[in-house]
């Protein structure tokens, strides 16, 4: 789908530039700060490699740019509070979870074993025990087992020698050898079909070590993401042989669930939208309760009868997702986890400081040191980690808390440097893993990009009425941070109207709710400035070549350059692109993946491209894309029109009746 990505961003009231040596000053929303260069700023930092660089033995100190959740996190761990953790993929929500036990206290563990019941089998008893002797009580009565096993067999064999004898005694006396044939039939029979019989009895004796730790284990940290109710809740494993003496004792087929193997420790479930809503009302009853029986998940299973007493599972639930999963989770579950817990919503960028430069050259050692196989990184590798962490962020000033791609990144860069046969990680391997890193959706986005390429349906030169060269990006869906640019030509045609004073505005390229909207704020604007006389007409506006729809607001300016330059006969400049939306009182605001944009028209081979001023920062352009273009921010729509429109005498005429009209000069 073919759409702008557009998102929640802080509009910008003042935005400048000013030059200055070994860096820039920058005045956001008037605040003055000093900014060094990335290549200066590492060449500043006392390290040679990431080697160097320390990396915390603790999990929870690793986690960068996250402070307020860390602390939450540990809040959390100490008191024993249950954590919902929102936010976008790869920002750090199952390492929270997993550092919270070295929090929680080792000397609480318990084992869980099941035992048989003599007076209900279908009704195993459990009992919990101190971490790390379930072992040995299980050993004790293994070896309780084999004892009386040992004492049987040697009765059974006692027993069969016995037969065996008196048919050899009665044959010798009776010179009748069919004695001895019955004697040997009758010893045969009974070891067959006794035998095993003893050794279920001895095992029915043992019980079964259900959750085990040992005396200095950490406390659990137990991952459910996407587990089935039986792997979430418990289970009794079906037995093929139910009846005959041949059936598996119901406590030998009891299987703990993840809340039970989380006892005392932590339960991560994310994407917990996806739990069906049976499954989080059983889990909203074990938090509840802190216990839940373990029962065969299946009605058709032999196991379906068994129902053991209730099995401990006081654990702390850290249930994560995107903002979405809010909606599919069970109200009552939710509420228990606000009455009794935490709620935190990760962010997604970090200021681009000092600081966070620092946690992010860690973070680079870290992923070396976890990963284990790639060298580590130069100085010259980690300026290009760096400037992609604040390309990804897609604001100026930001760096991305998105890690884990980051983190794909890294690897990708010490698997081409390891290949190389290299010592450490270059900057020409990390240039070389962004193109191979990139994630599969993307790739096929790319392709579908370059075939449209090949099918030039827009002009990079000259003039040309009602046509003018907007620009889209395309995310393929990925949920991944990276988007690619794409020119998406916008066409206007102004024919007389079928009715007078019946006039419509008419689009097509399967548009989205959002473009629909965005369309119809471009109607109000236009009506404004050119008055009734437009009901007469009607306005046809083409996104061509969207076959696979258009989606956001960002076409905005392009639709009103448009509908402009046909409505009044003034040429566009087709070497100018343009990316904004609009609000209907004709101001020009910010939009999502500018800079995908821009790259996107100095590759169509453009020479401007027209943003939002309050974009201007967000732009980072690397060095193959860098004075490529010239970049206009602007403000209004009167602005907009002043750099597309060709100069003209209607050109002229059309901005004197803008400055006229109230609340546009």
């Amino acid at each position: 789908m073919v759409g702008n990505a557009d998102g929640i961003y802080n509009i910008i009231s003042t935005t400048r530039t000013y030059p200055l040596v070994g860096g820039k000053f920058y005045l956001l929303n008037h605040i003055w700060r000093t900014v060094d260069s990335v290549e200066e700023w590492v060449e500043k930092q006392d390290f040679k490699t990431t080697a160097d660089i320390s990396v915390p033995p603790k999990l929870v100190d690793q986690v960068i740019g996250q402070d307020e959740a860390v602390e939450v996190i540990k809040k959390a761990a100490k008191q024993k509070r249950h954590v919902i953790l929102i936010g976008d993929p790869g920002t750090g929500k199952s390492m929270l979870a997993q550092s919270m036990v070295d929090f929680l206290p080792k000397e609480e563990l318990e084992d869980i074993l099941v035992f048989p019941n003599e007076e209900d089998p279908n009704s195993p008893k459990i009992k919990t025990v101190p971490a790390g002797q379930g072992k040995y009580i299980v050993k004790q009565y293994q070896e309780e087992a084999n004892k009386k096993k040992a004492e049987r067999k040697m009765s059974m064999q006692m027993v069969l020698f016995l037969l065996i004898f008196i048919g050899i005694f009665a044959a010798w006396v009776t010179h009748d050898y069919s004695f001895l044939f019955w004697s040997i039939f009758i010893a045969i029979f009974l070891y067959a079909f006794t035998g095993p019989s003893m050794q279920r009895e001895e095992k029915a004796m043992v019980p079964k070590l259900l959750v085990s730790h040992d005396a200095n284990s950490k406390p659990p940290f137990v991952d459910a993401t996407g587990a089935h109710a039986g792997a979430l809740l418990g289970d009794v494993r079906h037995d093929p042989f139910q009846s005959g003496g041949l059936e598996t004792p119901p406590h030998t087929r009891v299987e703990a669930g993840a809340i039970h193997k989380a006892h005392k420790g932590v339960l991560f479930i994310d994407e917990i939208n996806m739990l069906r809503i049976e499954s989080q009302q059983a889990l909203l009853t074990a938090m509840q309760e802190k216990k839940f029986s373990i029962s065969g998940q299946s009605e058709h299973s032999a196991g379906a009868m068994v129902h053991t007493e209730p099995v401990p599972c006081d654990f702390i639930l850290v249930a994560a997702g995107n903002l979405d999963a809010l909606q599919g989770m069970h109200p009552a579950l939710r509420s228990r986890i606000r009455g009794y817990g935490y709620e935190v919503y990760m962010k997604s960028t970090m200021e681009d400081n000092d600081e966070n430069r620092r946690n992010l050259v860690r973070f680079i050692a870290q992923e070396v040191k976890k990963d284990g196989k790639i060298p580590h990184f130069t100085k010259e590798a980690v300026v290009e980690v760096i400037k992609e962490a604040q390309k990804r962020a897609g604001r100026k000033g930001k760096l991305t808390l998105r890690l884990r791609e980051l983190g794909g990144l890294i690897r990708v860069a010490g698997d081409i440097a390891r290949e190389d046969n290299a010592e450490f990680v270059e900057a020409e391997h990390v240039l070389r893993a962004k193109k191979l890193s990139r994630p599969l959706e993307q790739q096929v986005a790319d392709r579908w990009i370059e075939m449209k390429k090949e099918y030039k349906t827009f002009l990079d030169k000259g003039e040309a009425v009602g046509m003018v060269n907007g620009l889209a990006v395309y995310s393929a869906g990925s949920g991944m941070a990276e988007y690619s640019g794409i020119v998406l030509p916008i066409v206007a045609e102004v024919t007389p109207a079928q009715a007078r004073d019946h006039g419509r505005m008419i689009a097509t390229g399967k548009l989205g709710d959002i473009a629909k909207e965005a369309v119809e704020n471009v109607s109000a604007i236009i009506k404004k400035y050119f008055g009734k006389h437009i009901t007469n007409y009607d306005v046809h506006i083409q996104f061509i070549g969207t076959y696979e729809g258009v989606e956001g607001d960002s076409a905005s300016i392009s639709v009103a350059t448009a509908v402009v330059s046909a409505l009044e006969g003034i040429p566009v400049d087709q070497s100018i692109a343009m990316t904004g939306s609009l609000s209907i009182r004709g101001q020009v605001l910010p939009v999502g993946g500018v800079t995908a944009k821009i790259e996107a028209a100095i590759e169509a081979g453009l020479k401007k491209v027209i943003i939002p001023s309050s974009n201007y920062l967000d732009v980072i352009l690397d060095e193959e894309h860098q004075d490529k273009i010239e970049i206009i921010p602007v403000s209004t729509v009167e602005e907009v029109l002043k750099n597309a429109l060709v100069d003209s005498p209607k050109k002229e005429e059309l901005l004197k009746k803008f400055e006229e009209i109230q609340g546009y000069k």
